[in-house]
């Protein structure tokens, strides 16, 4: 598809791209600093949870039925606490671990486990090149997807593989094809609903085919991220398939570890983590992490389960949450479909929940839009984060976190965005021509 200025006539396309450098040097006269880079709470979602600040006090019962939340014990989480998790993940309380805050961590943690470790009777990932001839261990990284999931494998000097999302998922012909005859890939990252940064859910034929499919590595696992669970804009919420219940069918219960974290419920960094898996992986896991770790702090979980016992209380907790987020996500919406909306400049995702937007220029733009919004102003997420290495072959996608920015601020920086994207094609159709 072309952009309106591709179809110009070059003295009109001249024009263009001059009268849109004035904007530009008039909003640069302006000196804004605005900053929409990470999917951050705003001040004002922080603030719905202040009341449980108050819950726990000097006189406040501090156990957990039978377990004392103020001394060491319950390596795996207060009960009350791995019930909710449990209910977030869609397994058993008993197949899970609440630990710290954060469950980058765990996930960090886990993998970390299988590099070294291996889990369930398999060699550790890391063995794997030295009897493969050099052979590097591989995993899937839907894209575009999220950096820091991408850091972690890459630390471990695993090769991250990039692979198509689409409307419904992964490319599963792609990943099916992937995994059916290179034993070196050992597993895929997933974001299964409202995923970062697409914002799409995950089909239910995708879940069954990832848990269904045949793998060349029997040690193959699927990090399910499920930090979008319970985060609708909408009453009407994307529905995703249970990955547990479907695994648990197709008998492949020790491919799937699913993590999940208060922090975009409650405080950011200082929220519950957990992760759930099949019985197998779980005492694994427990068995490596009490090397180092006698309990997480089981005050926190208390809190947070005296604030949200359940799964439905949750819910209607996160409805606050919606209620700020609805006009960010609407305002992104509006914005984009009155600057760009019909010139050929831009597509973009149209999520109903989550934290963010996914945005494509013209091929070739990111990079040069990313660093005009900058000299604007306006802070992005980095142009190619949401590959591995960031490293985007076409240089288009830019990840749009409207979060954090008042509405205001978030409406003058989305007016950048499609400023610096209308040059940036102007300039790109020009440069056709030279």
């Amino acid at each position: 598809m072309q952009t309106i200025y591709q179809k110009m006539e070059t003295t009109e396309l001249d024009a263009a791209i001059e009268a849109l450098k004035a904007e530009v040097a008039e909003v640069k006269a302006k000196g804004l600093a605005l900053d929409m880079a990470r999917g951050k709470p705003s001040p004002s979602q922080v603030d719905i949870s202040r009341p449980m600040l108050d819950i726990l006090n000097a006189d406040a019962d501090l156990h957990d039925g039978n377990v004392d939340c103020s001394n060491y014990g319950c390596f795996e989480g207060i009960p009350s606490a791995r019930k909710l998790a449990g209910e977030f993940l869609g397994c058993p309380a008993e197949q899970t671990l609440v630990l710290g805050s954060s469950s980058l961590l765990i996930e960090h943690d886990i993998a970390g486990m299988f590099w070294r470790c291996g889990s369930c009777g398999s060699d550790p990932w890391e063995a794997y090149e030295a009897a493969h001839d050099g052979k590097k261990v591989k995993f899937l990284c839907p894209v575009p997807g999220y950096d820091r999931h991408f850091g972690i494998t890459a630390d471990l000097g695993i090769e991250n593989v990039p692979v198509a999302m689409t409307d419904n998922g992964p490319d599963m012909d792609e990943v099916e094809r992937l995994v059916a005859t290179d034993d070196s890939i050992k597993g895929i990252w997933c974001v299964p609903k409202y995923s970062n940064p697409t914002g799409i859910t995950f089909s239910e034929d995708t879940v069954r085919r990832l848990v269904e499919m045949p793998t060349a590595a029997p040690d193959f696992r699927i990090f399910w991220d499920n930090a979008y669970c319970v985060h609708d804009l909408y009453d009407e919420t994307d529905e995703l398939a249970n990955i547990f219940d479907l695994a648990r069918a197709a008998g492949t219960e020790d491919r799937v570890v699913a993590f999940a974290s208060t922090s975009k419920i409650t405080f950011p960094g200082a929220g519950i983590g957990f992760i759930g898996a099949s019985p197998a992986v779980i005492a694994e896991f427990s068995k490596r992490l009490k090397a180092g770790l006698i309990s997480a702090d089981k005050l926190n979980q208390l809190r947070h389960v005296r604030f949200l016992p359940t799964i439905e209380a949750v819910k209607e907790h996160m409805k606050k949450h919606a209620e700020f987020l609805r006009p960010r996500f609407e305002a992104v919406e509006r914005k984009l479909t009155e600057g760009l909306g019909n010139t050929g400049c831009a597509t973009w995702t149209h999520p109903h929940g989550g934290y963010f937007v996914s945005f494509d220029g013209p091929e070739g733009s990111a990079q040069k839009v990313a660093a005009l919004c900058a000299d604007l102003g306006v802070k992005l997420t980095p142009a190619g984060a949401t590959w591995p290495y960031g490293k985007d072959p076409r240089d288009t996608n830019i990840r749009i976190a409207p979060s954090y920015p008042t509405v205001e601020d978030l409406e003058a920086a989305l007016d950048v965005l499609v400023l610096a994207v209308k040059l940036v094609a102007a300039e790109l159709a020009r440069a056709e021509r030279a």
